[in-house]
């Protein structure tokens, strides 16, 4: 090849020479510059295509000569591969160049023209293939973070920070950018974590507020912003029924609805209104399930705390029908006339209500009347005894005849009620007979029974807030402690009330003052407001001289 090289030396200043510009990987222009072959001389264009036969059969015979080079791309070996075929056809077309010139230059243009496009057509899906790279390595990176984030949710939790102080991440302790647990005030760096409740955890940090061990579920219940299991969380907030001690259903609606009692705030499935639950007489409380409770006679059923100080029989009545009359006397209301009081069954009550043309009555149940007539009654003569299943077996009666001697003949209470009830009921309708035995005539309904409720209130008073020795003081609801009795031998007759009886008294004075009917209810919280504000002995006066509350 030496004589080659000094032909390449003597004539290249004319021969082809190629440039590239632009960056490798992204934009690809080609300059070609030739020298125009019609510049050339006979002899040289003779040399040129003796050399470019020499070398065509060297390659020939010494095969084609490969360089491998790791850095080198793709490209590279592409254009080289480019150049080979352009000096191939420029030696094959160069001894016919000589006959036609035009038609060769066209040749080589449109070749060139052909490389050119091929070359854009390579770079183009070169770019593709890389955009769709990048785009697979995006999807494949968030299909990673959404699996960690599953993961992470199904973890087990152990429990180890105290729930009832959930900590809040303290944003001085790490630079900007750190996950910092809600539960531990720690960092959790680029572990699995829970985003849960608008905060950052752990996964064994975020627990059950009420068990303490930790939530794994998907879902969860929140209370006071405190997280629970829904499991824990219904046996903590959802209501359990009193009687079947089951968790109240909810209705079609899917709501919990329930019946409570507004005193007591005894809560119960709807239910059990109409399938028999047992409901005391007395204090109105549904019965719990298998709770025994007492029959008596007349189908009313009646708890056993109520039976503990239930009055039975007339006889066993005297006794409290004293005290009330000492009540009144303590009033300056004494009633000098000797008026019998029976206790009798519903039956016997209702019987009585029927024959008498005075007063009224408290429907849907009357427990107590203030007779003016003279009849026939049969009172209970002695306690009944309690026999199998709680019912009440062997009650003795006997007709009691009422004559008129007075205004009043009688005072009827029904049996079977604990004694702040029975007694109530007695200073209500000792009230009645007073206004009858003081000419206190031709009262309305809601004037008359209205002061009698008053009274009953007043005694409720005085027995749940006594001591012994004292008669003690009315609440604030009441009349004024100079209206109360002030002797003190009805107290030492009282003896020592237990809570259930003072809880008792409570509920009855409840039942008086939230009353909705208009002589009872009504009544009395207009009586009560007269006795506060001008007393007892004003406001019977002032309802005798006009027959209303001043």
């Amino acid at each position: 090849m030496g004589w080659f090289t000094k032909l390449l030396k003597g004539a290249n200043h004319k021969f082809l020479r190629g440039q590239y510009h632009g960056k490798y990987e992204d934009n690809r222009i080609w300059d070609n510059h030739c020298t125009s072959v019609d510049d050339l001389t006979d002899v040289e264009k003779e040399d040129l295509d003796r050399a470019i036969a020499l070398s065509l059969s060297e390659e020939d015979q010494k095969g084609k000569k490969i360089v491998e080079d790791d850095s080198q791309s793709e490209e590279d070996l592409q254009l080289c591969n480019i150049e080979e075929e352009e000096d191939e056809h420029l030696g094959k077309v160069q001894p016919v160049e000589d006959e036609h010139p035009g038609k060769v230059q066209l040749e080589e243009d449109e070749h060139i023209g052909k490389v050119q496009q091929e070359e854009d057509k390579h770079v183009g899906k070169v770019q593709q293939d890389e955009d769709k790279h990048l785009a697979k390595i995006q999807l494949e990176e968030d299909e990673q973070l959404a699996r960690a984030i599953q993961e992470s949710l199904n973890i087990g939790l152990p429990s180890h920070y105290d729930n009832d102080s959930l900590l809040k991440p303290s944003p001085n302790l790490f630079p900007t950018g750190y996950r910092i647990c809600a539960g531990c005030n720690t960092e959790i760096g680029h572990g699995r974590f829970l985003s849960c409740i608008g905060a950052i955890w752990h996964p064994e940090c975020f627990r059950c507020h009420a068990c303490n061990l930790p939530i794994t579920e998907y879902e969860f219940s929140m209370s006071s912003s405190r997280p629970y299991h829904k499991s824990c969380y219904k046996k903590q907030h959802h209501p359990r029924c009193d009687v079947c001690k089951n968790f109240i259903p909810t209705n079609s609606a899917g709501l919990i609805e329930y019946r409570a009692h507004p005193f007591w705030l005894q809560k119960y499935c709807p239910s059990h209104e109409r399938d028999g639950t047992p409901r005391c007489c007395s204090c109105e409380r549904m019965e719990p399930k298998d709770t025994k409770y007492l029959l008596l006679d007349d189908g009313r059923k009646l708890c056993l705390e109520c039976l503990d100080s239930a009055i039975m029989d007339t006889h066993e009545c005297q006794p409290l029908y004293l005290e009330i009359q000492e009540f009144y006397e303590g009033l300056n209301m004494k009633v000098e006339q000797q008026i019998p009081m029976l206790l009798v069954e519903r039956q016997a009550l209702n019987e009585a209500m029927v024959g008498e043309n005075n007063g009224h009555h408290h429907l849907p149940e009357t427990r107590g009347l203030c007779l003016s007539e003279e009849q026939t009654v049969t009172t209970i003569l002695r306690r009944p005894s309690i026999g199998a299943g709680y019912r009440m077996v062997d009650m003795i009666t006997e007709p009691y005849r009422l004559t008129r001697r007075c205004e009043v003949t009688a005072i009827l209470v029904l049996y079977g009620l604990p004694r702040m009830l029975t007694g109530s009921i007695l200073a209500h309708e000792m009230m009645h007979a007073w206004l009858r035995l003081k000419g206190y005539h031709n009262l309305s309904p809601q004037v008359e029974e209205g002061i009698c409720q008053v009274l009953a209130h007043m005694w409720l008073d005085s027995e749940i807030y006594s001591v012994p020795g004292n008669d003690g003081a009315p609440s604030s609801s009441s009349s004024s402690s100079s209206s109360l009795p002030s002797s003190s031998s009805s107290s030492s007759k009282k003896g020592k009330r237990s809570d259930f009886d003072k809880k008792l008294g409570d509920f009855f004075k409840h039942q008086i003052e939230s009353d909705t009917s208009s002589a009872y209810g009504d009544g009395f919280r207009m009586g009560n407001q007269a006795v506060l504000k001008y007393g007892l002995k004003r406001t019977l006066d002032h309802i005798q001289m006009t027959g209303s509350f001043p």
